[in-house]
């Protein structure tokens, strides 16, 4: 880690301000064709837990089902700090463990998902219709849990994920391509999180 590096650190450390406890990324499928993209990826889940995340997940948006295979059995591989639950276009199965990655899994399709079982349980009477709130939602989501932040990188967009669960999330936005993200860009990230007052919709 580079002079600049160890700077940006020790400001995160120091900073009278919590650090994200979820932290989601954004990623593509051609990102993770370019060279090094896998070693970029087990560099960020490792920063992320050493800065204090508990949970972190990844969002890989595909634009060829053929390639999702070929993601799945790539990201299988990886060099994780934390076990990995990975989930793909047609999962329903809830994520639970620390480190979780949707390949291809669009956010329109888990809440519809998420609404057609409720939909299923209530027509089989284990679900009163006035009993449905947000909580009955979430526990139908395959990625439960909402992210504090959001880093989407490339562009200043957002894409079709867990558009439920960061309704509240702080979002950061970089033009640093995933080839390009080195540790101060994920610093940057937390140091302006830190910054932010969150207001969770007030």
């Amino acid at each position: 880690m580079g002079l600049y590096d160890r700077y940006q650190s020790w400001r995160v450390r120091r900073a009278d301000a919590a650090v994200p406890d979820h932290v989601a990324l954004v990623i593509t499928e051609r990102d993770l064709l370019e060279a090094g993209a896998y070693d970029t990826l087990e560099r960020f889940l490792s920063l992320a837990v050493e800065y204090g995340a508990s949970r972190v997940t990844v969002s890989v948006s595909v634009l060829d089902r053929a390639v999702v295979a070929t993601l799945e059995r790539e990201l299988t591989a990886i060099d994780s700090p934390r076990e990995i639950a990975l989930r793909g276009p047609d999962d329903t199965e809830r994520a639970d463990a620390p480190i979780q990655v949707s390949i291809g899994l669009g956010g329109k399709h888990e809440f519809a998902e998420a609404v057609r079982a409720i939909a299923e349980d209530v027509d089989r009477g284990a679900l009163d219709a006035e009993d449905v709130d947000e909580a009955t939602v979430e526990d139908h989501l395959v990625f439960p849990t909402d992210p504090d932040l959001l880093i989407k990188t490339g562009a200043e967009r957002l894409s079709d994920f867990m558009i439920w669960q960061s309704v509240y999330s702080e979002l950061y936005f970089t033009d640093v391509n995933w080839r390009d993200f080195r540790a101060r860009d994920y610093l940057r990230a937390i140091r302006e999180y830190q910054d932010r007052q969150r207001r969770f919709g007030r």
